[in-house]
């Protein structure tokens, strides 16, 4: 277990760095293809490819995991056999696999069938994935391959991204948020600073960072020549460790700079959020007890054999050495935060705002013990109590987990975890952690309770009360709407009580933007573009506490059509509405699922890729006021929409 958990994080720091590569394109081998009819919806396809000079195609190599050059369909309506290739192979003394390989040079060709059901689209694009290499090189490969259909049907389908008239410099109104967009982000910052100093001071009370304080703290002060020089080196202990934690969020920097939206990307991907849950099973369970998570000994041997160089490099390799040695108590922390972080606005500045905070907590009761040495013997002593704020931490862990698991289910729109199975999942998990605070719930490392301290009632209590309010979460009534938890299940419509993805709140709305334009037209109203996403927690809070709102919810309803752009949306889009576009900056995007084209269409018109985001719109598509994110506050959320709709109906 303790391997799968290391792979499993070095794969998601690939899976990470490996993002930044995905938009390279190849020039190694030039693809063309052909598709000749058979007969209604049945065509051969003939795919050919020139090599480079000095460059080949491996064949397909089971021991290797090559899979050779594979074609793949656009979506489920189109099937294509497997490609049967004609071209002649030649065997080499390959010095990648250092082993004869067997290779296509120069050329390549081979023919498929392919069957299209339903109504046969004037063109297709379908993507054709292999491995290439030259002496000394492996390097996979995909290109885009546009093929064009013998009587198929050509439908003419708006790829629009980019609309001139809107100005978000010159809205028709100055009324808005444009002045307060920057406070609401320093907010935002803030609070999730907040979050990430919290996360830490609960890190302090687990049993990997705990003892640590006493030990570390009367080291400085006895080894020290002189007080003066103890405190300055627990000042600087405890620097190092606020240092260390900032500089673990860096490299999102570089990745946002490079793709403004890869971040959020990150955030929603299908399989990174899987793989969260499943680590985060992991750790709840270790957390149970189960098993221990440690990071490989070498690494944790290696900082810890450096502590002694010199007098700043070694205070600097013992705040990495407690780094490390505490991951398996600090990590699900950390990886709560970094998820958060990078779902709450798309952006590396809020991930380092938060494992600032983090690192802040850590270090700060190292420099005040320094400071005032006597406070160490009002610190309670290592016990049980720390095994209980283990276990307690695994159970939220637990929780956790299935928010992760939450997000990947409405991206992709599996149903498998609908509103109410989510809340009763936490309901089930508050009952458990509220059994054990009691005492009746056990594990087999837990030292026996002779009598349950005042604390510990308290906090069963507190949780017995929060499972309590839970419950109405479980109806199809108004009580389902958790206003404390908002943003965290699932959506109100993703309900077992509702069928499909009706509009919020039953609003008047639409899910595509042209679609939205014209009710806009035929009803003569202004429009209010929501770019959301399924997994923003800012994004649920704002529909269910400030669009819940009565005055809010009439103004709406009555004088809006709304738009709701999920800008996470991973449905592919129809093989006949996928197309390249090219954006301001001059970089070619592939427009292939739903929320690929909202989030660039933000990006675009807007100059932003954080969600909630809201513009308000005429009919001729220009700008009333100036957009605005988050606004919790529903009396100033209230007097936006009422300025874009005067400025609509001014004269």
């Amino acid at each position: 277990m303790r391997s799968f958990i290391s792979r499993s994080f070095w794969f998601l720091f690939l899976f990470v760095s490996s993002l930044a590569t995905f938009a390279q394109d190849s020039t190694h081998v030039t693809w063309t293809a052909v598709a000749t009819k058979t007969g209604a919806g049945n065509f051969q396809l003939s795919v050919k490819g020139k090599i480079a000079s000095s460059w080949h195609i491996y064949q397909a190599d089971k021991e290797q995991d090559l899979a050779g050059v594979v074609v793949h369909a656009p979506d489920s309506g189109i099937t294509l056999s497997r490609l049967s290739l004609s071209t002649a192979t030649s065997v080499i003394n390959d010095p990648v696999f250092e082993k004869q390989m067997t290779i296509f040079a120069d050329s390549i060709s081979g023919t498929q069938t392919l069957t299209i059901a339903g109504e046969v689209p004037g063109s297709i694009k379908l993507k054709i994935n292999y491995e290439a290499g030259t002496a000394g090189n492996f390097l996979p490969e995909e290109q885009t391959l546009v093929v064009n259909l013998e009587g198929g049907v050509t439908k003419v389908v708006s790829n629009r991204i980019l609309i001139p008239t809107i100005d978000i410099k010159h809205p028709l109104t100055n009324a808005g948020a444009s002045a307060t967009s920057g406070e609401n982000k320093s907010r935002g910052l803030m609070s999730l600073f907040i979050l990430g100093f919290l996360g830490g001071l609960v890190a302090l009370l687990t049993p990997c960072v705990f003892p640590m304080i006493p030990l570390t703290v009367s080291f400085f002060t006895k080894k020290a020549q002189s007080r003066k020089a103890g405190i300055s080196n627990a000042f600087l202990y405890g620097f190092f460790i606020f240092f260390i934690y900032v500089l673990l969020s860096l490299p999102f920097h570089f990745l946002d700079k490079l793709n403004p939206e890869i971040l959020n990307n990150i955030s929603t991907n299908v399989i990174l959020n899987v793989i969260f849950f499943v680590v985060f099973i992991a750790f709840a369970l270790s957390f149970f007890g189960l098993y221990e998570i440690t990071l490989p000994s070498s690494v944790s041997n290696t900082a810890d054999s450096k502590a002694g160089v010199g007098n700043v490099i070694g205070i600097f390799f013992m705040a990495l050495t407690l780094a490390v040695v505490s991951f398996s108590c600090t990590g699900p922390i950390l990886g709560s935060l970094l998820a958060g972080s990078l779902s709450a606005d798309g952006g590396a500045m809020q991930l380092t705002s938060g494992m600032a905070g983090f690192g802040l907590a850590l270090a700060l009761p190292f420099a005040l013990f320094a400071l005032f040495p006597h406070w160490l013997n009002s610190l309670p002593k290592s016990g049980g109590w720390l095994t209980t704020v283990k276990v307690v931490l695994g159970f939220i862990e637990l929780g956790l987990a299935f928010k992760f698991l939450s997000n990947a289910d409405l991206v992709k729109h599996w149903g498998l975890l609908k509103r109410e199975v989510f809340i009763g999942i936490w309901v089930l998990i508050g009952i458990c952690l509220s059994l054990y605070l009691f005492g009746i719930l056990k594990f087999k490392h837990d030292s026996p309770i002779k009598k349950l301290s005042f604390v510990r009632i308290c906090f069963g209590i507190l949780v017995a009360a929060f499972t309590i309010y839970l419950l109405p979460g479980l109806t199809n009534t108004k009580a389902a709407n958790l206003k404390l938890i908002s943003g965290f299940p699932p959506p109100l419509y993703y309900s077992m009580y509702k069928s499909g993805h009706d509009c919020v709140l039953d609003l008047n709305c639409s899910r595509d933007y042209e679609e939205g334009l014209q009710m806009a037209r035929e009803q003569n109203k202004p429009i209010l573009i929501d770019f959301t996403g399924y997994a923003c927690v800012n994004c649920r809070r704002m529909e269910e506490n400030v669009w819940s709102k009565p005055e809010v919810y009439q103004l709406m309803k009555e004088k809006y059509i709304v738009i709701s752009l999920y800008v996470d949306d991973k449905k592919k889009l129809p093989s006949s509405q996928q197309f390249t576009y090219t954006t301001k900056d001059g970089v070619r995007k592939e427009i292939e699922t739903v929320g690929d084209k909202w989030a660039t269409f933000e990006t675009e018109n807007f100059a932003n890729n954080a969600q909630p985001w809201y513009a308000i719109l005429n009919s001729q598509e220009q700008l009333l006021t100036f957009p605005v994110g988050y606004t919790p506050s529903s009396k100033e959320y209230l007097s936006w929409l009422q300025a874009g709709v005067d400025a609509f109906y001014k004269k």
